[in-house]
């Protein structure tokens, strides 16, 4: 059965606190395990999970601001300490290669993982997954920045009763998704006729921006949106002056976009009430709300099965 969740590794902006960490969050997504903006501490905090260096697949950097990306260090020379076997790619703006390459090599170490290094060049740069495409897009911050939402190809849903009435079963039903088509007693059975749409699960991760076409992109009928909530409204002239985002403004934007588990996270250490930004984004968004804490886990919610009609 196939795993799609989101473990929170960190939750804190700028500086840590004594009860968050510095950003870190890995999304388990079928036979991808990919690491979101490694901040400091990020390898400790895997520890405390079910997820292991080895189990990474992919990481993906927003920007080189230290609370994304000084994890990297750690996190790579534990690659080689573990000696993982498979080729872990790595994402990161195009811009900031010369960090990633100071990051890459923050210290002395015996290199045997093997990195598989795309940084992202364009807005809108598409990666081929297996089970899906890992998209990239421009947001709005002091130095380049990018977020990035998964799409999973939109499917059917095969109807048994639908099948059983033209005595369809066994491998034929698998002919009959793959091909689109099957002929039986002299008339053609197409898949339309015995299934109904079946939307694939969208997964969208937006880090330190302020408003801006890109987030509304990533965030566009997302199943799970994590995106960044650094201010309350209170200093809403702040954020926008630093490129973040407010409670509210995050809430507003998974409510346009037809978001359904919204998850706020990113938080400035000048709060000590999360309540706070549940309270605040109340205000606009009324569907699945998450203020996100150190080491929870989050499922992405199960896909929408359209009625047979």
């Amino acid at each position: 059965m196939s795993m799609r969740e989101l473990v929170v590794l960190g939750t804190a902006s700028q500086a840590p606190t004594r009860a968050r960490n510095h950003n870190g969050y890995v999304l388990r997504w079928d036979d991808e395990v990919i690491l979101f903006d490694p901040g400091e501490g990020s390898q400790r905090q895997l520890l405390h999970t079910g997820v292991t260096a080895s189990d990474l697949t992919r990481i993906c950097v927003t920007h080189f601001h230290g609370d994304h990306c000084l994890g990297l260090p750690g996190t790579i020379q534990r690659l080689s300490l573990d000696r993982v076997s498979h080729p872990v790619a790595v994402h990161f703006p195009a811009g900031g290669a010369d960090y990633f390459t100071r990051l890459r090599h923050a210290s002395s170490f015996h290199e045997t993982a093997e990195l598989a290094v795309a940084p992202i060049e364009a807005d809108g740069q598409r990666i081929a997954l297996k089970h899906g495409t890992l998209e990239a897009r421009r947001l709005r911050h002091p130095i380049e920045t990018y977020g990035y939402r998964l799409l999973e190809p939109d499917g059917c849903r095969m109807l048994p009763e639908r099948l059983a009435a033209y005595g369809i079963a066994g491998p034929a039903v698998g002919e009959l998704r793959r091909t689109g088509h099957l002929d039986l007693g002299g008339r053609r059975v197409t898949r339309d006729e015995v299934s109904v749409p079946r939307p694939g699960q969208r997964f969208a991760f937006v880090m330190d921006t302020g408003l801006c076409d890109g987030v509304y992109a990533l965030a566009e009928r997302a199943d799970l949106l994590v995106i960044e909530s650094t201010f309350l409204e209170s200093e809403v002239a702040l954020a926008a002056e630093v490129g973040h985002l407010t409670a509210g403004q995050a809430a507003r934007v998974a409510a346009e976009s037809g978001v359904r588990r919204l998850v706020l996270t990113h938080f400035s250490q000048r709060y000590a009430e999360p309540a706070r930004f549940a309270d605040e984004a109340r205000r606009h968004f009324d569907g699945d709300l998450v203020i996100a804490e150190d080491l929870i886990t989050i499922q992405v919610p199960s896909r929408r099965v359209p009625s047979a009609g």
